[in-house]
């Protein structure tokens, strides 16, 4: 029956061509429209690292002075003092930790002719791989007594290998920089997180590191950082000086792995009893505010997701309902019109199911075609928004899932349209149909 059903829907097509184009393009408008702010919220607000954005967890500490202001924020500050980040660090209360602070190398490529160049770069302890899963294609990262060492190795990305030593093995090869060398000892493969979640005081999406080294080495050197840094009190205007150890300002990262919810209420607990004991040494003078946000949770908090792509989706949305109640009136108009062609078919026989079902798959047929053109206009959509600047643009990119849920949105949107017309239809009655005819 759906053959039969389907050769007359393209009998109908053909006798109302404009009509049906215009319930076409109606539907094929709205779904672009969706499915364009939909692709793009769905990057944004995905999971980016899978399965184990549950056990990685983002602690915070409150370790201003009161200071002249007698109010106090209701969340504690959003980095760490380099003191507090490497206390935590040696104190090892969870499965792995890691502290972190981006920066920026400049690299001195071997040759005259070569002009030195700057790379992106993360200054991390040994667990930083581990916790975060990042793919190494040779070699290894360095350890815990790699740390300590304050040892000068790296962690490249295969990128900056092929440009440093072409199809050659990197491994043990040095880097020159203006503050000394840096020796290769593993190479990362292609690895992007969007969003970049384990440092949202820098580019939150796109790019990505390609020297990874050990973050004491890197105040060995004094290599410069990257991000924001909030200072409350004197550190004699010297940029190193406040990246020093007790400097009075936070500018790192830390992360912990916590393994159940029992181990992260424990971890919380500790990191209270951490803050008293330290405002008992005097470091800290603000009530205990402590915070320890998952990975979802943290990006939560931060409003990751703009709000106005979260306005263009819900408004893009409404639109598509609009787009579905024209629809649904030029489905009225088209089913009615053939109110003779119904009362026809209901007199030789075809019951009201028959009708109803005739008039769905019609609505259907049109709603797959709307979705087909609905791909082309949401292929545009995301096109035009990888035009901008914003540094997710890039990322509007519909993959085979986004592409069926086009289809099956646009398919259960028709016949959510042709319900009402469809019923209208099989309530014609025959007998008057035919008197009139």
């Amino acid at each position: 029956m759906l053959a039969y059903y389907l050769q007359l829907a393209l009998r109908s097509f053909r006798r109302n061509k404009v009509l049906t184009a215009l319930m076409v393009v109606t539907i094929g408008i709205g779904i672009g429209a969706a499915m364009t702010t939909l692709t793009l919220y769905k990057v944004l607000s995905g999971d980016p690292i899978p399965g184990r954005s549950a056990q990685l967890f983002y602690p915070r500490l409150e370790p201003r002075t009161l200071g002249r202001d007698t109010s106090l924020d209701a969340e504690p500050m959003e980095q760490m003092t380099r003191f507090d980040a490497e206390e935590l660090l040696r104190q090892k209360r969870g499965r792995r930790q890691a502290l972190m602070s981006a920066g920026s190398v400049t690299i001195l490529p071997e040759g005259a002719a070569a002009q030195p160049f700057r790379a992106p770069s993360r200054y991390t302890s040994a667990d930083f791989f581990a916790m975060f899963a990042a793919p190494l294609r040779a070699g290894h990262a360095w350890n815990a007594d790699d740390d300590i060492a304050r040892a000068r190795v790296a962690v490249i990305g295969a990128k900056l290998a092929g440009r440093l030593f072409g199809d050659a093995d990197p491994i043990g090869r040095e880097i020159r920089m203006p503050q000394g060398t840096l020796r290769v000892i593993g190479v990362m493969d292609e690895w992007n997180l969007n969003p970049r979640f384990y440092d949202l005081s820098n580019r939150r999406f796109g790019g990505g590191e390609q020297v990874f080294l050990p973050f004491s080495a890197s105040r060995d050197m004094r290599l410069p950082t990257q991000g924001s840094m909030n200072c409350w009190g004197n550190s004699n205007g010297d940029p190193e000086g406040a990246r020093s150890l007790n400097a009075p300002c936070t500018w790192l990262q830390y992360w912990v792995e916590l393994e159940s919810p029992d181990q992260a209420a424990d971890y919380l607990k500790y990191l209270a009893d951490y803050s008293d004991q330290q405002r008992a040494a005097g470091r800290f003078e603000r009530p205990t505010n402590v915070r320890l946000d998952d990975v979802m949770g943290w990006l939560d908090y931060n409003r990751v997701v703009p709000n106005d792509v979260r306005m263009q989706m819900w408004l893009a949305f409404g639109f598509l309902l609009v787009c579905l109640l024209n629809t649904v009136g030029l489905l009225l108009a088209k089913f009615l019109r053939r109110s003779g062609e119904i009362g026809v078919r209901r007199a030789l026989g075809a019951a009201r199911g028959d009708i109803f079902r005739q008039c769905l798959t019609e609505a259907g047929a049109i709603g797959l075609a709307g979705g087909l053109l609905g791909l082309g206009f949401a292929a545009l959509g995301l096109w035009l928004i990888r035009q901008q600047p914003d540094d997710y643009a890039r990322l509007a990119q519909m993959d085979t899932s986004t592409l069926l849920l086009t289809l099956a949105l646009a398919l259960a949107a028709s016949l959510l349209a042709g319900l009402l017309p469809a019923w209208r239809a099989m309530q014609v009655p025959p007998a008057l149909q035919l008197k009139s005819q």
